[in-house]
């Protein structure tokens, strides 16, 4: 895949994460994303009554992130350094010519806190959708 930079094309980098686990991240980050704040923490209703609101409230063990984080501590130390890498490369708007400086501060970043880090930016879809189109990549491939 060539993407554009400039007057020259630079191949997209091979990732170490295929890029339909980083679809399927960036779906699951949307249905996370779409939580609101719990606004009645201990309602004491019956949720059918509530029309099953709770499930788009946003709570300590919503079983929608926990799925999130289970996929992301799952993956290789090489795949989470890839996904932290397109989030930053998608978060700050950068190109496909930084993402060898990108990646190289995401290892040196990289730690076992990745899965709860990556889960706390409440953008993490667009920025991983964002750094894929940085490298003319797409969930569309």
């Amino acid at each position: 895949m060539k993407h554009g930079i400039g007057s020259e094309d630079t191949e997209a980098p091979e990732l170490a994460i295929p890029i339909r686990k980083v679809c399927f991240i960036i779906a699951k980050a949307y249905e996370f994303d779409v939580k609101v704040a719990v606004t009645e923490p201990d309602a004491g209703s019956n949720p059918a009554d509530d029309n099953e609101i709770a499930v788009l409230q946003d709570h300590d063990d919503d079983p929608v992130r926990e799925e999130l984080g289970s996929l992301i501590s799952e993956l290789s130390i090489d795949e989470q350094i890839d996904l932290v890498a397109l989030m930053w490369l998608g978060r700050d708007d950068g190109q496909a010519v930084d993402w060898e400086e990108v990646r190289e501060q995401a290892t040196y970043a990289h730690n076992k806190h990745t899965a709860g880090y990556l889960c706390g930016n409440p953008l993490l879809g667009d920025h991983l959708a964002a750094g894929l189109d940085a490298l003319g990549l797409s969930c569309s491939d």
